[in-house]
């Protein structure tokens, strides 16, 4: 992979709407219309986003179908090849796509830890490690058909309030 792929890649995981439109296409193909009406959006904006995530390899096309009208529709699916792609500065794009994502919800829906520790560099790596594990070992998993769909999040960080 070249450079400019990556940096291409890296763009299109910079944003917040593009991310939420890989977990929309996560676990079932969805068209751009129908993707366009879940988020609140034109589909023509919608179109420009499924593109760009199409031309970097996160989503790509299925089978074309017909609509209700009989028109062409494309449904697009996550290749789930962002997972582990390297995004300079992503942090403050995931929490706004975490934060976006769960606008809408009722705060019993939402499971939230935080929990502050205080760890030398050998037990902090050796915690990222083990957590970096787990969610690799579930996200080479294929979805179970009787699953809830679900999203995890984990920050760390230092908290430089605690000294």
């Amino acid at each position: 992979m070249s450079i400019s792929d990556d940096a291409a890649k890296g763009r299109a995981l910079s944003s917040p709407l593009r991310l939420r439109i890989l977990r929309l296409c996560l676990h079932h193909a969805r068209t751009n219309k129908e993707i366009a009406d879940v988020l609140g959006l034109n589909p023509a904006s919608t179109l420009h986003h499924v593109r760009t995530l199409v031309a970097t390899g996160f989503l790509e096309p299925q089978a074309e179908r017909r609509g209700n009208r009989g028109a062409r529709e494309v449904p697009y699916l996550a290749t789930r090849r962002s997972w582990g792609q390297k995004v300079d500065d992503v942090a403050p794009v995931l929490i706004e796509t975490f934060v976006q994502e769960t606008a809408a919800l009722p705060p019993e829906d939402i499971e939230v830890w935080r929990l502050g520790l205080k760890l030398n560099a050998r037990h902090r790596a050796d915690l990222l490690a083990k957590l970096r594990a787990v969610v690799d070992e579930y996200a080479a998993l294929p979805s179970d058909p009787d699953g809830l769909a679900t999203s995890l999040m984990i920050a760390h960080h230092p908290d430089p309030t605690a000294d």
